[in-house]
């Protein structure tokens, strides 16, 4: 099965497995003990206690199924059903509650919360992913408030919970990639495994991006300056307005220790957005790409 996959809802369990296999392996199984391709066979069916998928590498001589080292690992919700919450969340602009995930796949809304939970581990981007920009590129940077912000707020309600503040830069013509202000500030945020030096960084006119990289231009929304030339922060204006009307117009609250996941969901349909030709099945596809290496436990859901 290829990237352009389009109607990634199985009924049989089996069809569900193979389509994964060809996912995460699309050249043949890879042993996910020692790596070893040449020597891994396929076991199930063999003798009755073997469980349906199982593959036997005789170079290490460990067992394995396509789930194991994954984000599905150990768990006992059969893959049809995560074929199609993949689908559900992947192709719902502003996501998708858990609640609808529970009443849409008859399963438990527990259940469901932990699936969405682990379908946006998977949305996110790999540890070792570089950072964004680099030498010729443009990179928009924004701040948002998820809560009114500071500057239009008269006064703040006492006994109020911290403002919750969300950074988000864009390279023009590649990805998005959003990070929770967990405590910490723009400039702190701003590292270099985030943002490419010899970037060139287009931001309003805020202060904490001065002399984050060599080349800086802004617009002052002060002053009612919103475009010159190309710089401005419009991209990012808008991925703004969808992830607040998701955020509280789907899922309604979010805990500060979860953010991180839900910004991920986010970031992933924007960067596999339709107008990018990428289709509902072709962005599932993409989104369970990113299930190997991840593991998520449902006593440590917030663990990165």
């Amino acid at each position: 099965m290829d990237a352009s996959y389009s109607d990634p809802i199985f009924t049989d369990e089996t069809a569900a497995r193979e389509a994964l296999e060809s996912v995460r392996w699309p050249n043949g199984p890879v042993c996910v003990h020692c790596g070893g391709t040449e020597h891994v066979v396929r076991v199930e069916g063999k003798k009755q206690s073997h469980r349906p998928g199982l593959l036997y590498c005789n170079d290490c001589k460990g067992q394995f199924t396509v789930t194991v080292g994954t984000v599905f690992e150990r768990s006992k919700i059969p893959l049809t059903k995560w074929w199609l919450a993949t689908h559900l969340l992947s192709s719902s602009k502003k996501g998708m509650s858990s609640h609808q995930i529970h009443r849409t796949l008859g399963v438990t809304y527990k259940t469901a919360w932990f699936m969405t939970h682990r379908i946006r581990e998977a949305m996110a981007p790999a540890k070792d992913a570089g950072p964004l920009g680099g030498s010729g590129k443009t990179v928009e940077a924004d701040e948002t408030f998820l809560s009114k912000s500071p500057k239009t707020r008269k006064t703040k309600p006492l006994h109020a919970k911290p403002d919750r503040q969300v950074l988000s830069l864009i390279e023009r013509g590649g990805a998005l990639r959003s990070v929770y202000l967990d405590g910490s500030n723009v400039r702190a945020a701003l590292t270099p495994k985030l943002l490419h030096d010899d970037s060139r960084l287009v931001t309003d006119g805020a202060q904490h991006y001065k002399f984050q990289v060599r080349k800086h231009e802004s617009v002052d929304h002060s002053k009612y300056e919103w475009v010159r030339g190309d710089v401005h922060t419009n991209s990012l204006e808008g991925f703004f307005s969808i992830f607040k009307r998701g955020l509280t117009g789907v899922y309604q609250h979010c805990g500060s220790q979860h953010l991180h996941r839900y910004l991920s969901e986010f970031d992933f349909r924007y960067n596999n957005r339709a107008k990018l030709g990428i289709d509902d099945g072709a962005r599932t596809v993409t989104a369970l790409k990113g299930i190997e290496g991840k593991r998520l436990t449902y006593r440590r859901p917030d663990a990165a």
